[in-house]
């Protein structure tokens, strides 16, 4: 196998490849191999969702109010038509 030196790695992308390495109980050689794979799309994680975290700041910010409106707003999406639900089913057959 070959070997590659990176240079140029600032102090913040370091702490997060420590950070995500940890994180993941991988050593930090094994997820830029990870990521660069995946980058050049060599490997897809296998039978895994991806994961994202780009909403992380947003969880855990609305108050009761806020998420009580939210439920109240989307309550007809509970409700069934029976009789389309039905026709959906019956229709294949």
């Amino acid at each position: 196998m070959k070997t590659i030196s990176l240079r140029g790695i600032d102090e913040e992308t370091a702490a997060k490849l420590k950070e995500e390495a940890l994180r993941k109980n991988l050593s930090v050689n094994a997820l830029i191999l990870q990521l660069i794979q995946r980058g050049i799309g060599l490997k897809v994680p296998s039978g895994r969702r991806p994961v994202f975290h780009d909403l992380d700041a947003l969880a855990g910010t609305w108050t009761e109010e806020e998420a009580a409106e939210f439920l109240e707003s989307i309550r007809d999406f509970e409700e069934v038509d029976e009789e389309l639900w039905r026709e959906a089913n019956t229709a294949g057959h």
